[in-house]
Order: structure tokens, then sequence, then C-alpha cells
């Protein structure tokens, strides 16, 4: 029995870019686009089951609405800053909000991609309103070493007592990886760069009142 098939015109659903660059297999050379798949074994191994999750659930996805003969496209961001919609704190904000408060005296040897909340709503947009969208999209702006995010921050907000030091000395410092954000930007979405996702996302904190503000001298 063929499964039913689903009105919609255009389904878009949200993945993360954690289901396409965790693949330790991947030459630093490689740039990482919508064909990259994260590795389930690697996800497993490493314990990251947030990329092992969105991985299989992106796959699941993409099988389902094949069968049912559904329009599927996906955006794929990667860490998502700026105002806080919701009153609460989420994972990604406590990402940015530890450097600030000083529960952090060091930071990672690692990097992360940042993507500003208003360029991921537009993305879905983008996406759904395109007949010609297809596949997958990355969506982020660019990729930064923990290094430089705490640099950002101490050069916006001097008043906060954001960490110096690396946790990782003996190591050399991780390079940012190569990707492509290229299919978005040809759908005409123009990328807000990470330093003003990071002052927006700080910002919001301060007004929600989940960062007190210290007297500047």
């Amino acid at each position: 029995m063929q499964p039913p098939r689903l009105k919609s015109r255009r389904l878009v659903f949200t993945s993360t870019i954690g289901a396409v660059y965790m693949n330790p297999n991947r030459s630093p050379d490689v740039i990482v686009d919508e064909s990259c798949w994260s590795d389930l074994d690697y996800c497993k191994d490493t314990k990251n089951w947030y990329c092992y999750g969105k991985t299989v659930a992106e796959q699941v996805a993409w099988e389902e609405t094949k069968k049912r003969g559904v329009d599927l496209v996906v955006v794929n961001p990667s860490l998502v800053l700026g105002p806080l919609l919701q009153p609460t704190i989420n994972a990604s904000i406590i990402h940015i909000l530890k450097y600030l408060t000083g529960s952090a005296k060091t930071y990672a040897n690692s990097v992360q991609a940042y993507v500003h909340v208003k360029d991921v709503a537009l993305a879905h947009i983008l996406v759904y309103e395109t007949p010609a969208a297809s596949g997958r999209y990355v969506c982020a702006e660019s990729v930064l070493h923990r290094g430089e995010v705490v640099e950002i921050l101490a050069k916006f907000f001097p008043e906060y007592p954001t960490p110096t030091k690396c946790s990782d000395e003996k190591n050399p410092r991780v390079k940012p990886y190569k990707f492509s954000n290229k299919k978005l930007k040809d759908l005409g979405l123009e990328f807000t760069p990470a330093e003003q996702c990071l002052y927006d996302a700080v910002k919001s904190l301060q007004e929600k009142g989940h960062l007190p503000i210290p007297p500047r001298d």
C-alpha cells in the first residue's frame, strides 16, 4: 500500500548544519556545502547525539516526502544568534552568555559557524516562495574560532569579564572549515556579519534582564 500523497505544495524543513559538516574523513580543503552529510558513526562515537538525531531526522524527511510526492526544501542553519524571541535562555545563547558572566574562565580551542536569526527566517521565506528552489541550503555567515568570539565581545562590551586565555594552549589553534552559502546568496539573501549577530544577542540579553549592565568607568 502506497503512503497517501499530501496536498501541500511545498514543505520547508528546518534542519541544521550539524547534519552537514560532522565528518572526520573530510579533507580540510573540501568546501562544506549541501552535498555533505554528517557521518552517523562518528556522531555516535563522539556521543554527539544532537547531530546524530538531526541527521537521521533529515534523512527520514527526505525519504518520506519522496514516497508521498512532496516538494521538500531544507534549510540547514548554523548556530543562530541575534535578538531572543522567547523570554527564556536557550542552548545557543548560553554559548555566548558564559563568556560574559565570568562563569567561563577560558575559551575552547574550537570553531563554530554563526548566522543571524533574521537571516534564518528570511531563508525560509525565500526557499518557500522561489519556485526554482530545491534541495538543501546551508545557512551560515561565517566560521569563527572561540578566540575570535571573545575578542569581538570584549571589543563591543569591555565591561564584562570575557576570558583571554584558551583552555588548550598545547595544540595549534583550530582553523575554521570552509563552507559555501552560495545557494542562498543566489536567491538574494545578504547575510548579516557575525559581529552584528553577537552584538544583537548581547543587547537582547541585557534588554530581557538576563545580563546585568555593569557601570562603566
